[in-house]
């Protein structure tokens, strides 16, 4: 029986401090009502996660109060918050691999039954609220929806009835967000109270009904959702007009640059990471790579620059072999590629260098003598800063003391400078704000404007189709399709096209995109694999 529309959730006033500086959330109010879906919106670093995390105890607050179902409470722990019914569902999945569903269902909660009982128990939750698991499955054999699934189950067998989702839907096909969003909204029904935390626009006006926007640790706004519009949404979150446009410039047929065939890899425990993969990649030409997280992505990336051991196949780059070199021997051939990975501060940059010594990085190997030449790194840092917008106190200031946006463009302009022929890039814009995606997807395009090959490894399917000219599909490592998207959509290969986020939900191209997502998402799973794939 659904609870009435009383208040589960009021905050008044709340602030965070980290350190004497760092103000994470400063006087922030906030209600959230039983049988309601709460979409929590802000830019990158305005503190959502961090808001949320001190009402599901991970911390607490320097000021202001908490009140659930209308009494103040302190909470100190996540077993405080399980206790008041609140808990919260992390982007990373926290489960242990080797148990069962049921085995981490009950993992904590000092409960003691028998295997059959606890299975007739988790059976009796997901007949109430329209979940599909089989309790007796390892994780490690689960897909993300699944694993998502166990840990919606985890909190909902601890007798919550107030739920926080942190971007619930980041690694799932669009099938699986289907499937999630049923979910919540027989959970609304049964009187839950929910809070999504999410960036993707269009799903936020789909799934929920109200909005509360956070700008620089501040509530500016809380809206009806049904009467909000993505500029309406965006214009809150950032505080100003905002040109929510991808292009897809003109592709023009260039010469073959980079050619895999037949490639396998294995990965760092010696299983299959990619089998038989063969694709080719041409000058002016953005090649995009779908696929669930751990479908072979992270090795793509690595062997073709020389970062991972292959077992078997061939890498090509203008008929160049790069079997067995490593990225000092590929540079020393004269072999113009370049690669911007995943992990920024780990692999691609060096957080407590400066922005000049993080330039130089590439390039001090070819001073003579002696002596490093850091003027001309300087030099080009100073370039850099201006012509991508970086905002650092001086090229002198440590790369890891600035924002992810800006970090992030340090390492593509540091890449782009070296006037590569071939670009890898792996999640360029991940957890940055949309100011800084939209100037990442405007440098991408001038390259490849430049007649640069890109190959682009992305997780958001609309990126995906607004930005590439092909997808090619990963799916356990095998490539299962490779979609033309001009041809899908209907587009000539020398028209520009422009997607707006804003764009009518009922006009004929957002509805082929639409449409595309559906076959990619199908792709992604195995569900389907297009004949020639591989070829």
């Amino acid at each position: 029986m659904a609870l009435e529309q009383g208040v589960a959730i009021e905050l008044k006033g709340i602030v965070k401090r980290f350190g004497s500086k760092v103000i994470a959330n400063n006087n922030v109010n906030l209600t959230l009502r039983h049988g309601e879906i709460l979409a929590l919106l802000g830019e990158n670093g305005s503190g959502k996660t961090t808001l949320m995390n001190m009402i599901s105890g991970i911390y607490r607050p320097d000021a202001g109060s908490i009140y659930i179902n209308g009494r103040e409470v302190q909470i100190n722990s996540p077993r405080d918050a399980y206790e008041l019914g609140v808990g919260m569902i992390h982007q990373h999945f926290k489960l242990v691999d080797a148990m069962s569903a049921k085995e981490n269902i009950v993992l904590g909660t000092h409960k003691h039954m028998r295997s059959s009982e606890l299975t007739r128990e988790i059976n009796k939750l997901c007949e109430r609220f329209g979940l599909e698991i089989d309790p007796d499955k390892p994780i490690h054999n689960m897909s993300v929806g699944e694993k998502q699934t166990v840990e919606i189950l985890k909190v909902l067998y601890r007798g919550c009835n107030i739920l926080i989702l942190d971007e619930p839907t980041a690694v799932l096909t669009p099938q699986e967000t289907r499937r999630l969003f049923v979910i919540l909204r027989r959970m609304k029904q049964e009187g839950c109270a929910i809070i999504i935390i999410t960036h993707k626009l269009h799903e936020v006006l789909e799934i929920s009904d109200r909005v509360v926007i956070l700008r620089k640790g501040e509530s500016v706004g809380s809206v009806i959702t049904k009467d909000a519009d993505v500029k309406q949404l965006t214009e809150l979150m950032v505080g100003r007009s905002v040109k929510l446009e991808i292009e897809r410039t003109p592709r023009k047929h260039g010469k073959r640059l980079l050619e895999v065939s037949k490639l396998c890899v294995k990965n760092e425990d010696g299983l299959p990471a990619l089998t038989d993969v063969a694709f080719e990649l041409e000058s002016g030409e953005i090649l995009g790579v779908a696929g669930i997280a751990g479908s072979g992505q992270r090795e793509l990336c690595e062997s073709i620059a020389g970062l991972h051991e292959i077992s078997f196949g061939n890498i090509k780059l203008e008929g160049q072999d790069l079997e067995g070199l490593d990225p000092r021997e590929i540079m020393k051939r004269g072999i113009a590629m370049s690669f911007v990975p995943e992990d920024r501060l780990g692999m691609g940059l060096v957080g407590s260098m400066s922005v000049s010594d993080n330039v130089l990085l590439k390039s001090y190997h070819n001073n003579h003598g002696m002596f490093v030449d850091r003027a001309a790194a300087r030099s080009l840092s100073r370039n850099m800063v201006d012509e991508l917008e970086i905002s650092t106190p001086s090229v002198m200031h440590p790369v890891g003391q600035l924002s992810g946006g800006n970090v992030q463009k340090v390492l593509l302009g540091r890449e782009i400078h070296l006037n590569p022929k071939v670009l890898l890039v792996a999640y360029p814009v991940r957890g940055l704000d949309i100011n800084s995606s939209y100037k990442i997807y405007e440098l991408i395009n001038a390259q490849k404007e430049k007649g640069v090959g890109v190959l682009f490894i992305g997780e958001d399917l609309d990126v995906l189709i607004e930005l590439c000219d092909r997808i090619m599909v990963l799916c356990a490592g095998r490539i299962t399709g490779m979609i033309d998207v001009r041809a899908e959509l209907g587009e000539s290969e020398d028209e520009k096209t422009v997607s707006r986020e804003d764009e009518d939900s009922d006009s004929q191209a957002l509805k082929a995109r639409q449409h595309l997502k559906e076959r990619l998402g199908a792709l992604m799973t195995g569900f389907v694999e297009e004949d020639g794939a591989n070829e």
